[in-house]
C-alpha cells in the first residue's frame, strides 16, 4: 500500500514539474504565430517523416533481438509489440515506463527470462547513449557557430568533448569487465555474503543481474557480435535523423544532417528529465533552445519541438494502442507485473549464486568474529 502510495505521488510531483516546465516554455510565445507555423508546414514531408520513424522502431526490434542473442532467441513480431507498447508508455507516464518493455516481452514469449530482458535494455542504453554522444561530438568538430556566439558554442564543444571521453572510458570498463566477470562475480557475491543484515533474496538478485549483464557484454568482446548489434545501432541512429531532418524540412529549415544531430543531442539532454509525456516540457524546452541557438524564430522553434516531440512518440502510442485494444496485452496483468515487488521477483528468475557459496562467505564471517 504504501509502495502505491509513493509511485501515485511521485507521478503527481513529475506532473506538476511538466505543467511548471511547458508553462515556463510557452509564457513568452505568441501562439498564434506558433500555430501558423505548424499550418503551413509540409504535410507530405510530416507524413514521411512518420512513416521514417515507425521503421526506426522496427530497427529498434531487429536490434534488441541481437542483444538478446547471446542470451535466449526471440522472434521479431513479439519484440516489435514490446518495443511500441514500451515506448508508448514512456510517452504517457514518463521515464517511469520505461519499466514495461522488458516486462512485455516475457508476457510475449515464454522462452524469454525476464532478468534477460531487463538486462539487455541496459545494454541497448549503453549503444544508444555511446551512438549520440558520438555523432554529437563529432558534430560539434565542424558546425560552423553563429558569428554572436562563438564563445558560448566553444564551451559546448569543450562540454561535448569532455562526455565522448567519458563514455569511450565507460565502454573501456565494461569491456574490461566482461573480460574479467567470473572473478568479479565471485568477489561481489562472497562481498555481499559476508553481510548477514543482507537478505540471501536480494543478495541472489544482484548477482543475478550482474550475471547477466556479463552475458549479455559478450557482444562487446565477440567481433562478429559487436559488428551486428552496432551495425544496427548505426543503422537505428541514421533513420532517426533523417526523420528529425525531415520535420525540420517540413518547416522550411535549410538544414542539413550536422544541424540535425546537434538538434537531437540537446533533445535528448531533454529527453533525460523524468516527467510524464515523454519528458514533456523538458524535451521542448531544449530542442527549442537548440533551434534558436541555431538562428530559428522563438515561434518557429516551439512549433517544430512540439512535432518532433509528436512525430518521435507518436508512432508507438498508435502501434501499442493498436495491440492493447486487440488483447495483444493483457492490462491487468501488466500492472501486476510492473509493480516494484514483481520487478524486484523478476530480476531473480535465474539463480546463479550457489547457497554453499554463500554460507561459506557467511560461515567465514561468523568464525571471524568468534
Amino acid at each position: 500500500m504504501k509502495s502505491i502510495t509513493r509511485k501515485y505521488l511521485e507521478f503527481g510531483a513529475l506532473s506538476l514539474l511538466a505543467v511548471a516546465i511547458l508553462w515556463w516554455f510557452g509564457r513568452n510565445l505568441n501562439w498564434s504565430e506558433v500555430r501558423i507555423a505548424v499550418s503551413h508546414a509540409n504535410g507530405f514531408l510530416l507524413g514521411l517523416a512518420v512513416l521514417v520513424v515507425s521503421l526506426g522502431y522496427l530497427l529498434r526490434a531487429v536490434r534488441w533481438g541481437a542483444l538478446l542473442a547471446p542470451l535466449c532467441p526471440a522472434g521479431l513480431r513479439n519484440l516489435f509489440i514490446a518495443t511500441t507498447v514500451g515506448f508508448g508508455a514512456v510517452f504517457i507516464l514518463g521515464r517511469t515506463g520505461e519499466v514495461v518493455r522488458p516486462v512485455v516481452l516475457p508476457m510475449r514469449d515464454a522462452r524469454i527470462r525476464a532478468s534477460a530482458s531487463f538486462v539487455t535494455i541496459m545494454v541497448e542504453r549503453i549503444y544508444d547513449l555511446l551512438a549520440v554522444v558520438v555523432l554529437f561530438s563529432a558534430t560539434l568538430l565542424w558546425l560552423k557557430a553563429p558569428p554572436n556566439l562563438a564563445i558560448e558554442f566553444g564551451r559546448v564543444r569543450i562540454a561535448g568533448i569532455v562526455l565522448l571521453i567519458v563514455m569511450l572510458a565507460a565502454v573501456f570498463a565494461l569491456i574490461q569487465f566482461r573480460k574479467n566477470s567470473q572473478r568479479a562475480i565471485d568477489l561481489i557475491a562472497k562481498g555481499l555474503g559476508r553481510f548477514p543484515f543482507i537478505p540471501l533474496r536480494l543478495t541472489r538478485a544482484i548477482v543475478s543481474i550482474i550475471e547477466q549483464l556479463a552475458r549479455a557484454l559478450r557482444v562487446l568482446v565477440n567481433a562478429r557480435e559487436l559488428a551486428v548489434t552496432m551495425g544496427w545501432t548505426a543503422l537505428v541512429w541514421l533513420v532517426i535523423t533523417l526523420g528529425n531532418l525531415l520535420v525540420l524540412r517540413a518547416f522550411g529549415l535549410p538544414f542539413g544532417m550536422t544541424e540535425t544531430v546537434f538538434v537531437m543531442g540537446w533533445s535528448l539532454v531533454g529527453s533525460l528529465v523524468p516527467t510524464p509525456g515523454g519528458a514533456a516540457g523538458a524535451f521542448h524546452a531544449a530542442t527549442a533552445a537548440a533551434l534558436i541557438f541555431l538562428g530559428v524564430a522563438r515561434e518557429t522553434a516551439a512549433a517544430v519541438s512540439i512535432v518532433i516531440h509528436l512525430i518521435d512518440f507518436g508512432p508507438a502510442l498508435v502501434f501499442g494502442l493498436f495491440y492493447v485494444l486487440r488483447g495483444d496485452i493483457n492490462l491487468s496483468r501488466l500492472r501486476s507485473l510492473t509493480s516494484s515487488e514483481a520487478v524486484e521477483h523478476a530480476v531473480e528468475d535465474e539463480k546463479v549464486l550457489p547457497d554453499e557459496l554463500l554460507g561459506q562467505s557467511r560461515l567465514e564471517t561468523a568464525t571471524a568474529r568468534d
